[in-house]
């Protein structure tokens, strides 16, 4: 499940993915219908991965809560976020047994239901084949899969008896201004 780059903005319905960054914002699509335009830092941005949601314990962030309704419903689509109140609380504290019903209000669950489904729609909360290899790439190979090191060669010198020297100095590259009008 990756849920990098999706955002909420406060005041729009729905979730948007971060598409490129501006000087003023971020330009955003719509998972819903794909439409592009300009989030500006003015407005309430939140990235799902940094919401979470509070528990009985430490606060559960949003990815897993959303992995444990993925799982409660088998990949399948969540109920409706427009059920009764009891209904919804209900469901949740199937889901999430653990959740905070102090502090947790029934319209922060309507709106992880809601969010539930529109990433499911998307088909964004599968894990990718590549992210599941990737969890492992960190791991050595050993054995006939393990990489041999491959041999240095050394190279000689250019023509001319002169040495080429590398420095590790990043090119820097000067700009002047130039004055406009006479002097």
């Amino acid at each position: 499940m990756d849920l990098s780059g999706v955002i909420s903005i406060s005041g729009m319905p729905g979730l948007h993915k971060v598409i490129a960054q501006t000087k003023n914002g971020v330009i955003v699509e719509s998972l819903a219908d794909k439409k592009r335009f300009p989030a500006y830092s003015s407005s309430r941005i939140s990235a799902l991965e940094d919401i979470s949601i509070y528990t009985t314990g430490d606060d559960m962030p949003l990815k897993e809560a959303l992995q444990k309704v993925f799982d409660k419903e088998k990949g399948g689509p969540a109920p409706d976020h427009k059920a009764a109140d009891a209904e919804l609380l209900k469901y949740f504290g199937t889901a999430v047994p653990e959740f905070d019903k102090d502090r947790v209000h029934t319209s922060d669950v309507r709106k992880l239901i809601n969010w539930y489904n529109i990433l499911q729609k998307t088909d964004l909360l599968t894990k990718e084949p590549a992210a599941a290899e990737a969890d492992h790439a960190d791991i050595p190979k050993v054995g006939a899969d393990a990489e041999k090191p491959k041999p240095t060669t050394k190279k000689s010198a250019p023509a001319g008896g002169k040495k080429l020297m590398k420095t590790d100095a990043p090119k820097v590259k000067i700009v002047t201004a130039r004055k406009s009008g006479t002097a």
